[in-house]
C-alpha cells in the first residue's frame, strides 16, 4: 500500500487552508456536546472528494442493527479495511474525519457506534455523565462481537478480508489491544493512548496488560509521557508483559504529550506528535501487509 506523507500534512504548521477550517456554530454541532470546540477554533476537515461514504447499519450477533459510518475510495476494491474505534464521545465529526483521512490513504474505514444500545453521548454535557450513564454499561464482549460483525460486513462490501486492521482512540485505544487478542484474522492494530490496566468487572473482565500473552496481531501503542490518566508505570508494565510473552508489539511515548494528543478539536492536541503518530500508524499498517 502506497503511503505518502503529504496526504497527512494537516496537523503540522503551515496546514493548507483546504484542510484546516475555523469552527462555526454549524460545524460545532457535529461534535459531542461535552467536548464541542469553541467558535473560531481551528480544526481539521478532510475533503470527501474521490471518496464514497455513508451511514450504514450492520447486523450484530444479537440481531441489533449497529449503526456505523463507512467511507472508502471511489472505484473498484477490494480495499484494505480499518475498523476505527471511537473515543467515549461517539461517532462525532472527529472520528468521521479520521475515517476520511484513512480513506484518502486507500483504506476502507468503518466506525461502528458501539454505544448505541446504551445511549447517545453526543448530547450529554459532561464527561462524568457519559462515563456513568453509558460507558459503565458497555460490555467488552459486546464490543468485540460488534467489531466482528463489521469485519464480516466489510469482507462482502468492498473490503479485503485478508487485510483487516483496527485503530482506536482513548476508550477505543484499550479496545484495540483487546481486539488484537480476540480476532486471529486481524493483521495489525494501533492503539492511541488506550488504558492498559484497571479493575476487573463483569463488563471489563480483563485489561491489555493481562492479555499480552494472547495477542494474535502486532500492535503499535502511541502514548503521551504527560498523560495523567495513563501513568508511565502502566506503559512500562505493558512493555514488560509483551517482552515476557514474546509478542510483536511496539510502544512509542511522546514525552511532552498528554492524553488525546491526536484530537485536533481539543486543547490537548499536539500537532507535531499527532503527525508523527499518524505516519507511524501508516508505516505499521504497511509493514504488516496492509
Amino acid at each position: 500500500m502506497l503511503v505518502e506523507d503529504s496526504d497527512f500534512d494537516c496537523p503540522v504548521p503551515g496546514l493548507p487552508l483546504s484542510r484546516q477550517v475555523f469552527v462555526n456554530n454549524a460545524l460545532a454541532a457535529g461534535y459531542a456536546l461535552a467536548v464541542r470546540p469553541r467558535s473560531g477554533q481551528s480544526v481539521i476537515q478532510t475533503s470527501a472528494d474521490g471518496l464514497v461514504s455513508g451511514d450504514i447499519h450492520i447486523r450484530g450477533v444479537d440481531k441489533t442493527a449497529v449503526r456505523a459510518y463507512w467511507v472508502q475510495p471511489a472505484g473498484k476494491g477490494p480495499f484494505p479495511t480499518v475498523l476505527v474505534v471511537q473515543e467515549i464521545f461517539g461517532i462525532h465529526e472527529y472520528i468521521r474525519d479520521t475515517c476520511r483521512r484513512l480513506a484518502r490513504q486507500g483504506y476502507q474505514a468503518i466506525a461502528p457506534n458501539l454505544f448505541q444500545r446504551y445511549g447517545d453521548p453526543m448530547g450529554i454535557p459532561t464527561v462524568q455523565e457519559i462515563m456513568t450513564d453509558i460507558v459503565a454499561e458497555v460490555a467488552d464482549a459486546q464490543v468485540l462481537s460488534d467489531l466482528d460483525a463489521c469485519a464480516t460486513w466489510a469482507a462482502t462490501n468492498g473490503g479485503d478480508p485478508q487485510r483487516l486492521s483496527l485503530t482506536g482512540f482513548c476508550w477505543g485505544g484499550r479496545i484495540a489491544w483487546l481486539y488484537a487478542a480476540h480476532n486471529p484474522c486481524l493483521r495489525a492494530a494501533v492503539a492511541w493512548y488506550g488504558r492498559l490496566t484497571g479493575k476487573s468487572s463483569p463488563m471489563t473482565p480483563r485489561h491489555p496488560v493481562e492479555l499480552a500473552g494472547a495477542l494474535q496481531a502486532p500492535v503499535l501503542g502511541l502514548y503521551g509521557g504527560n498523560d495523567a490518566s495513563i501513568p508511565q508505570e502502566d506503559v512500562e508494565a505493558m512493555r514488560e508483559a509483551i517482552a515476557s510473552a514474546g509478542k510483536r508489539a511496539e510502544i512509542a511515548v511522546y514525552p511532552e504529550a498528554g492524553h488525546a494528543f491526536h484530537a485536533d478539536y481539543r486543547p490537548s492536541f499536539r500537532a507535531a506528535d499527532a503527525a508523527n503518530g499518524w505516519v507511524r500508524m501508516l508505516e505499521w499498517f504497511r509493514t504488516n501487509g496492509l
